[in-house]
């Protein structure tokens, strides 16, 4: 992974579109849920859950390698609930993730280290936790920038 990890996307037509990842040569299809899409590709708010559980899981899995504790493979499930704010916009309320571990606790005599710590080894859920400030620009089909990077403003 790079310092600073960059993605490219394209729209295929209408919300649907092709995420770019880059060196690793991956790509995947997103879209929106139906009605407002097609929902033929997982949608912006799976794809942040899936990037916090993600970032969570490997880092259960760092802290149980760092004390050399064997939790025999993990599994988790997430959510997110999401509301309508003040202004009656749809935002993230809250993301729930369960981790499931494959060895039960007595099998992990030094499990409490490992709970102690691995959340704060998390970068995507740290950050997510702490509000993301958010920058856009917009650029026509020319190059030419309509709408220089800026804070989106909105209150997180």
């Amino acid at each position: 992974m790079g310092d600073n990890p960059t993605i490219r996307i394209k729209q295929i037509e209408g919300y649907r579109f092709l995420v770019d990842f880059g060196q690793l040569g991956a790509s995947l299809f997103v879209d929106e849920a139906e009605p407002i899409g097609g929902g033929t590709g997982p949608f912006p708010e799976q794809i942040l859950v899936a990037g916090v559980t993600n970032c969570l899981c490997a880092s259960l899995i760092f802290a149980s390698g760092k004390y050399k504790q064997d939790v025999q493979g993990i599994s988790a499930e997430a959510q997110c609930r999401v509301e309508r704010n003040a202004e009656g916009r749809l935002r993230i309320a809250g993301i729930a993730v369960e981790i499931a571990l494959g060895a039960p606790a007595g099998a992990i005599p030094r499990i409490e280290q490992v709970l102690a710590q691995f959340e704060r080894f998390c970068t995507v859920s740290e950050s997510v936790k702490a509000g993301i400030p958010v920058t856009v620009a917009v650029r026509d089909g020319a190059g030419t920038l309509l709408k220089p990077p800026q804070d989106n403003g909105e209150p997180r």
